[in-house]
């Protein structure tokens, strides 16, 4: 007991001494802090002798923990020389040949802002030499000197750095930004194309960084295309600039320019037609169908014994569907033509009775030619080929039984969207067949079998038909009204006749609907077909009314984003009116963020922000 006596009491004097100790520090820390605090604040405020009063005492206790932000006040108060000084301090305590770049770099920021151009660039061109080639130390130094707005030294980093590599695409992106931040487009452009296509600059990565750097600005596309045509002519057999030229014109909307550029490319390098399908596909999902058919014609043109030969035919004739269906002006005869066009490919070549051709033509006699019966014979015809495919038999058959219920054959419709059920009860098909089906349960009014197919799709694998189906269950449950179902069968009806095309008989059942049931909620519901029946007439004001109606006094419904939804469409395909349409976007998503038309209200804002709509 006598010895650990004073051995403990030792002990507790030493942890007594280290508490104190610790207490003094957290307390000395918590000052340093608040001083910070009060020295950042009059910083703030402008109040910089009061700031540097602060700032000096803490750099005395601890000089690297505010050295930057003491350095940053001095100038901003300034003390330039005492700013000076104090880097100047602080860079002898390095040797010049052991020197990090950010020593020399902090030296030239602060005689850049004391006013010494001479001095800091010495410090600046120190560093360029103290570059190597290693791609880490050329971004860290390149990020440097943009942060400090030398982005003509930020530049000269780059540069050094490929004249040390011998790589020029490698730092293509970033030197064509920062030339561009500095208003030289022409040395931009350079930068993005020298030494042609690599894993550094693909062709795709090109277009993007010229599509940032440029926009939509018509003079800058210019310079850009100029830039491009000097390097072809430097080096015509280098397709890489010719594809980005090809863009360039698609940007300015010279579609034909593009065409010739993309011909030149094609001839050149013996591709038979190749790109030359390329870019017609672009062109038609463009919706640029004249142009996408000159490039067909060009390789139609070139004879049987080209490989793209029966290709750019058919294609062409999906493109020119595709145009006739964008025609809302167009005549009879003008669908008797494009039917003969079909007609003389299908004898040419009948094995495209079994593919996506055969499926068109038969669109185009049932929907543009109010030929039904001929649609039917083609598609079964189709059907009854043994080279069909399974997944194009379902098509054919899905079709086939959307032109039965045209011919007012809903059992034989029924039965074939059975059938492609049945075929493709795992698929996204038989998924589709089951939807019809349902919805022809609907039409018929069988609403209890309806709402059990729709059910099932309910938690459908593709959002468009679970959408579909949770849309029409709810205008089943909503609107059967204690077992009372007459509304709801007469407005079913309307709905089939407005399927069969029979426009004028669906209105008529509309308005009678409204006036036996003024109170009645299908009035929303019949408000919007009214509006799709104007829209399929291309009564754009009239549609516009009603679905402003829809929007007033049943917002908060079901159908208000539909309505807002439909509003902005029109407003941005049909009447042109992008600024009109962005603010119905914008209600949208405001309005109504989880409706499924939100993900597609952004996707159109964007485009419009694109287009520089504001």
């Amino acid at each position: 007991m006598a010895l650990t006596q004073p051995i403990t009491g030792k002990m507790n004097k030493v942890k007594c001494g280290i508490a104190v100790l610790l207490s003094f520090l957290a307390c000395t820390v918590a000052q340093a802090q608040s001083v910070a605090e009060k020295a950042r604040q009059y910083a703030t405020e402008k109040n910089y002798d009061k700031a540097i009063e602060l700032y000096g005492e803490l750099y005395k206790q601890s000089p690297d923990s505010v050295y930057e932000e003491y350095i940053s006040v001095l100038i901003l108060g300034n003390k330039c020389k005492v700013a000076e000084k104090l880097v100047e301090k602080r860079a002898a305590a390095y040797p010049a040949y052991s020197r990090q770049p950010e020593v020399n770099l902090e030296l030239g920021r602060v005689y850049d802002e004391c006013s010494h151009p001479e001095k800091s660039k010495i410090q600046y061109d120190s560093v360029l030499g103290m570059l190597n080639g290693d791609d880490i130390l050329t971004t860290n130094v390149a990020k440097a000197f943009t942060e400090i707005n030398r982005n003509d030294y930020a530049i000269l980093t780059y540069e050094r750095a490929l004249l040390l590599l011998g790589n020029p695409p490698m730092y293509g992106r970033p030197l064509a930004a920062l030339y561009a931040k500095v208003g030289n487009l022409e040395k931009a452009v350079e930068a993005l194309l020298r030494g042609g296509p690599s894993v550094f600059m693909t062709a795709e990565s090109a277009k993007e960084t010229l599509l940032e750097l440029v926009g939509t600005d018509a003079q800058k596309i210019q310079q850009v295309q100029k830039g491009l045509i000097k390097k072809i002519n430097q080096d015509p057999s280098n397709n890489y600039y010719g594809e980005i030229l090809t863009w360039i014109y698609t940007q300015k909307n010279d579609w034909d320019g593009a065409l010739i550029q993309i011909e030149a490319i094609d001839e050149r390098n013996q591709e038979n037609g190749r790109r030359v399908m390329d870019f017609a596909r672009t062109a038609v999902a463009a919706k640029q169908y004249e142009i996408a058919n000159k490039g067909f014609d060009g390789i139609i043109a070139k004879g049987k014994d080209v490989p793209y030969y029966i290709l750019a035919r058919s294609e062409k004739l999906a493109a020119s569907l595709a145009q006739l269906q964008e025609n809302h002006a167009r005549k009879p005869e003008d669908v008797a033509a494009l039917a003969a066009l079909y007609d003389s490919f299908l004898i040419d070549y009948p094995k495209h009775y079994t593919m996506k051709t055969a499926a068109d033509f038969a669109t185009l006699h049932a929907v543009y030619g109010n030929n039904v019966k001929k649609a039917v014979e083609i598609l079964k015809r189709s059907i009854s080929e043994p080279d069909t495919r399974r997944n194009m038999m379902g098509v054919f058959k899905l079709q086939l039984g959307d032109y039965y219920l045209l011919q007012g054959k809903v059992w034989d419709a029924s039965l074939t969207y059975s059938q492609v059920e049945k075929e493709f009860k795992q698929d996204v098909m038989g998924e589709d067949a089951r939807f019809r089906n349902a919805r022809l349960a609907f039409y018929r009014g069988d609403f209890d079998l309806a709402q059990k197919q729709l059910g099932i799709l309910k938690s459908g694998t593709t959002n468009l038909i679970s959408n579909d189906a949770i849309d029409l269950s709810v205008l089943i449950t909503e609107n059967v009204e204690d077992s009372v179902t007459l509304p709801l069968e007469r407005f079913a009806s309307a709905g089939l006749l407005l399927f069969q095309n029979k426009d004028i008989e669906a209105e008529a059942l509309v308005d009678s609907i409204s006036k036996a049931y003024p109170k009645h909620p299908l009035n929303d519901d019949l408000m919007m077909m009214r509006a799709s029946i104007a829209i399929k007439h291309r009564d754009f004001l009239k549609a516009l009314a009603y679905l402003k109606e829809v929007i007033d006094k049943y917002g908060k419904d079901v159908q208000g984003d539909d309505a807002v939804y439909k509003t902005a469409e029109i407003y941005y395909n049909d009447l042109h009116q992008p600024l009109e349409a962005k603010n119905y976007y914008e209600q949208l998503i405001i309005d109504y963020p989880g409706s499924t038309y939100a993900q597609a209200a952004r996707q159109k804002l964007a485009e419009l922000k694109a287009q520089g709509v504001q």
